[in-house]
């Protein structure tokens, strides 16, 4: 019998060490792929940017070209949409850039392009890319070429840093030097500025790239991109501010466009205006998930889980989730602590029912009905009545004790015995009939100890499952529940002294 019970406890131990690494992984997949989270109702901010396209026709056809966000681990998409009516539309997703078609018009276009992006991490200015050609040098006269390798030589005596920074903190200096004042020109804008320095990193055979984006705040409208630079050190792209030599992407800040000399251009128009405006929504954290998978290429795990299921289904299976946790919490008290309760799981269903009630309030309401039941029980004794009779006769006082709660509760406004409704009523009816048994068979004093040990067991099993944090984790991975599984199937195999025994035979050990 020994080696029969350790090779089982064996057996046991190695699907339960099996369990715990597979809701491991499981676990960690949630969270790093589907953007699962241990907080209950996280959310996630989903943002939509709008590109407003507007010109004039010209009479010719018409074609235009709009740089698109490329997808990238700094963002996830999560829609894009274009408004273009009477427009073919193509996507290059090589050169990132949406094109448009159509002919000739008449009137004043609008076009509409909105992306709606989510799950945007600071890349802290490094995103990761194959080593790009060295770029080829600039075509300078002998007179400008001196002047360009004398501002390198200026700006790394007298800056620290990597070549982007020396240079452009050099040609950001107040006031300029003389060098680099007769280099720049006198009306200098962003757009020549990044042209000025790509082309002196291309004497140091950086590539460099201008690069556009936008700062994610909330109800911006009118937003003109903001112009960056992006130089190629050390294996990665790295984002420098034009006017501070900052590296690093800006906190909430992404990168709509990443090279190409122009954001957006028209053939067959005239007066082109683009307007952005950026929009903040928020949106629960499951809702994501499907999309999140798809883009994981797990979408087929997913679409086998629980939450793909209508809303309806998944509210009824987070119940169920968390079923065996307060199974555990009943065996434990059981097979561990050895409370002797009416019935295995009839505690489990009180606690169930105190979740939805409320604590004080069902526990008011059971006490009602309990006291109710076993008086009107003691009295159907005296008629010598036949089992099954005499509990649905039970069965349907307490219903009726129910409908009388209720109702004075809803005329009195007083909502503790409107949480009547809300206890079983069979289960109700057989602890009725299962305490005046035992009270009849083993006296008042085991009816009421097995009355108070099972609302022992209700109440501690309240505590572990009427916390939502719980709920969630059990709903969320629910792959914890195998672990459950042969923990409670390893507690079967224990044969030891219950905590409440150690009293009663405490005499023998003093022996």
């Amino acid at each position: 019998m020994l080696k029969k019970f350790t090779s089982v406890r064996f057996i046991l131990s190695v699907f339960l060490f099996v369990s715990v690494i597979f809701a491991a992984y499981s676990v960690y997949y949630k969270i790093e792929y589907w953007g699962f989270s241990f907080m209950p109702k996280t959310n996630t901010n989903v943002w939509t940017i709008e590109a407003h396209i507007s010109f004039e026709p010209t009479g010719d056809p018409i074609k235009v070209s709009l740089t698109t966000p490329r997808s990238n681990d700094a963002f996830k998409i999560l829609e894009e949409n274009v408004i273009a009516p009477g427009y073919r539309v193509n996507k290059n997703q090589s050169a990132s850039r949406l094109i448009l078609s159509a002919p000739a018009q008449e009137k004043p276009q609008d076009i509409y392009y909105k992306i709606m992006l989510f799950d945007n991490v600071s890349t802290k200015g490094k995103i990761w890319a194959p080593q790009p050609e060295a770029p080829q040098p600039p075509l300078f006269d002998e007179q400008k070429m001196a002047a360009a390798r004398q501002i390198l030589e200026l700006s790394k005596k007298k800056y620290d840093g990597d070549r982007v920074v020396q240079i452009i903190k050099l040609l950001n200096e107040s006031p300029l030097e003389p060098a680099v004042q007769a280099y720049l020109p006198i009306k200098n804008t962003p757009q020549m500025m990044v042209e000025i320095i790509s082309e002196l990193l291309a004497l140091e055979k950086i590539p460099a790239r201008p690069a556009r984006g936008f700062k994610l705040e909330e109800s911006k409208k009118a937003l003109t991109p903001d112009l960056m630079l992006e130089a190629y050190i050390n294996n990665s792209w790295r984002v420098y501010d034009l006017k501070t030599a900052k590296k690093g992407v800006p906190d909430n800040f992404i990168l709509f466009q990443r090279g190409g000399k122009s954001l957006i251009d028209v053939e067959g128009g005239e007066n082109s205006v683009i307007k952005f405006s950026v929009l903040k929504s928020v949106t629960s954290s499951f809702n994501l998930a499907e999309q999140r998978a798809k883009i994981s290429d797990s979408k087929s795990w997913f679409d086998y889980s629980i939450y793909s299921l209508p809303l309806a289904q998944q509210n009824t299976l987070k119940w169920l989730s968390i079923f065996p946790l307060a199974i555990l919490v009943i065996v434990l008290i059981r097979n561990i602590i050895g409370l002797q309760t009416m019935g295995t799981f009839t505690p489990m269903l009180l606690a169930m029912s105190l979740v939805k009630t409320g604590f004080w309030p069902g526990m008011f309401c059971f006490a009602i009905i309990m006291t109710l039941g076993l008086s009107i029980r003691f009295i159907m004794s005296k008629l010598n009545l036949l089992l099954v009779p005499r509990i649905s006769a039970v069965v349907i006082f307490v219903i009726l004790i129910m409908q009388v709660l209720t109702i004075t509760g809803y005329r009195l406004n007083f909502n503790i015995a409107q949480s009547a409704v809300f206890f079983p009523i069979i289960i109700m009816s057989w602890i009725i009939e299962r305490a005046s048994i035992t009270w009849e068979e083993d006296g008042p004093l085991n009816a009421g100890r097995e009355i108070i040990y099972s609302l022992i067991a209700a109440i501690a099993t309240y505590f572990v499952i009427s916390s939502e944090y719980i709920r969630h984790i059990m709903f969320a991975f629910n792959e914890l529940n195998l672990v459950i599984l042969f923990v409670v199937m390893l507690l079967g195999t224990y044969t030891g002294y219950r905590l409440v025994e150690l009293k009663r035979f405490r005499p023998l050990v003093k022996g």
